[in-house]
């Protein structure tokens, strides 16, 4: 139930952080079954450490991409959610940065008239 006498600002709604925070627009189907489809908004928190099994914002040797964080083997690995794309096991010499953990997906639900 709605709760009109109490108006909050989406950084309230949503616990962000400021300049901790920002949005990013996925591309692609690499993560739909995660809920993440071509074109949503993700509320991406650059301050957490990212955890076995959250989903990132990450660059691989300069590739930037949206992936489940695992490790296997002892080693990191960024997991698709379609099994249409391969696991990428991060090697030694690859270059991997974490830019974020996605805290929110923002998708829109009807288009604009």
């Amino acid at each position: 139930m709605l709760q009109q006498n109490r108006l909050q600002s989406l950084d309230d709604l949503l616990g962000l952080q400021g300049t901790h925070t920002y949005i990013v627009r996925a591309h692609g189907d690499g993560m739909t079954g995660a809920g993440i489809h071509d074109s949503d908004l993700l509320v991406v928190d650059r301050s957490l450490l990212a955890d076995a099994g959250e989903v990132v914002v990450a660059a691989v040797n300069g590739e930037p991409l949206i992936r489940r964080l695992d490790i296997i083997d002892g080693g990191f690995a960024l997991l698709p959610a379609n099994d249409r794309y391969p696991p990428i096991h991060i090697a030694e010499g690859d270059e991997m940065s974490i830019w974020g953990v996605v805290r929110w997906n923002l998708h829109r639900l009807a288009q604009p008239h």
